[in-house]
């Protein structure tokens, strides 16, 4: 018989329909599937566990998406730059010169810096594939792949290598990792390209992930190589679509506004990445009054500094209101949704809320801190405004991935973890020591 695992006694936030949270609720999974959601006492009558967590003073809820996920060697570095040079004398170079074995030991460090902060699913870009799939399939995260495709003459992936991906990752570890196909951005890739990387999603029946318009420079160097805008050229080369993932979109004119909705193409939203870079705030509140399913996406460490997807909600609710001097904007249900539900939705993935029927990701969140006093139950609960406002990646108790239990009381439990970030480590000192020769 499957494993069963009780979780009780918590704040269960649900992410159904109305947003639902449970006071003293539980949540029960068997095998990789929640099997019922509901109050402790009711369903303490009808469930045993072979593993019993206690939830007291712990929120109980989905496990965090990132929509738009790099793994990353380069923390810290090139802080300085704006996105084409950063890109041009630190990210393309770095991606070019890692081997396979350093960049696993990346991937296997930023999967465990997201698992330690809540998040259950990455939707991963980079270079070496193959070593991610191979780490996320040792950490247990659930993981979605794409190479980083452009022309030929930029040195980095082609289409043949996103196709071998497919062949030899995409189905690892019973479905929990995928394999999509990339294009890494629009001034780089020809028309030959994104008509060939929709040919390949559809033969394979699979997504696509994409940057589009990022950088005001961006859309210059589109026009200026195909004479349309990169989400217009987007849509005439087929590669948008209600399976494509498109990552930033700061920039976007109202006629590609409607293009993003009447494809039902799905936005990751990098506010943190996009400040940074000195890139914009993308007009996040239009967007989804057009109807657009928008997720949160940290982009990369080396160009964000964080993977917490805690501080990317924070972001996301706050820099909105700044900008246009309207607390109403953003409400904490509909960031929660974004990192959730809707990132899930965007991946196709059965995850993002808690509901019988979908797979068990699942995160604890400890609210036994000053940061969540006072603690308010009832109607006035301010829960949902903790979790958006006050909570980080270190408030995470325990991870849970297809009913695995990855963290629990903060510890990794499928690698030993201090060995993984030495050999992280010299891994960049290694790559770095090679692009400055």
């Amino acid at each position: 018989m499957p494993e069963r695992i009780f979780i009780k006694n918590g704040f269960v936030l649900t992410m159904d329909e109305k947003n639902t949270l449970i006071e003293d609720g539980a949540v029960i999974t068997e095998g990789d599937k929640i099997i019922a959601v509901g109050k402790t006492s009711e369903l303490e009558k009808q469930y045993t566990g072979n593993t019993v967590l206690d939830a007291t003073k712990k929120v109980v809820m989905p496990g965090l998406v990132d929509l738009h996920y790099h793994s990353a060697l380069g923390r810290g570095m090139y802080d300085h730059l704006p996105l084409y040079e950063f890109l041009d004398q630190f990210w393309y170079p770095k991606i070019r010169a890692m081997t396979a074995e350093e960049a696993y030991w990346g991937a296997v460090c930023g999967y465990i810096d997201a698992i330690k902060g809540g998040t259950t699913t990455a939707n991963d870009q980079w270079r070496q594939m193959e070593s991610c799939a191979d780490a996320a399939e040792k950490i247990g995260i659930r993981a979605v792949l794409s190479n980083d495709v452009a022309d030929d003459e930029v040195n980095i992936d082609t289409i043949a290598d996103n196709e071998k991906l497919y062949k030899e990752k995409h189905g690892l570890a019973n479905g929990r990792i995928r394999v999509f196909f990339g294009v890494e951005w629009v001034p780089i890739a020809s028309r030959e390209i994104m008509i060939k990387t929709r040919e390949m999603a559809d033969k394979y029946n699979t997504g696509i992930h994409i940057h589009l318009n990022e950088s005001q420079g961006e859309v210059q160097m589109s026009l200026e190589r195909h004479g349309k805008r990169p989400t217009e050229f987007a849509h005439e080369t087929g590669v948008l679509g209600p399976d494509c993932v498109a990552a930033h979109c700061v920039w976007l004119s109202d006629e590609e506004i409607e293009l993003m909705a009447k494809t039902k193409t799905s936005i990751s939203h990098n506010p943190a990445s996009n400040a940074k870079l000195g890139n914009g705030i993308a007009r996040v509140p239009e967007y989804l009054e057009a109807g657009i399913n928008m997720g949160i996406g940290h982009d990369s460490v080396d160009c964000n500094n964080s993977r917490d997807m805690f501080e990317q909600m924070k972001w996301a609710a706050l820099i909105h209101r700044a900008l246009r001097a309207d607390a109403s904007l953003m409400s904490t249900d509909t960031v929660l949704r974004m990192a959730t539900l809707n990132g899930a939705t965007a991946l196709h993935e059965e995850t993002g809320a808690l509901k019988p029927g979908l797979k068990a990701d699942i995160i604890l969140v400890n609210l036994n801190g000053p940061h969540f006093i006072p603690l308010v139950t009832g109607e006035e609960s301010n829960i949902k405004a903790h979790l958006v406002y006050s909570a980080h990646g270190e408030d995470v108790d325990t991870t849970i991935v297809d009913g695995r239990i990855l963290m629990e009381n903060r510890v990794i439990k499928t690698i030993d973890e201090q060995e993984a970030l030495e050999k992280a480590n010299q891994a960049f000192l290694s790559v770095f020591k090679r692009i400055k020769k």
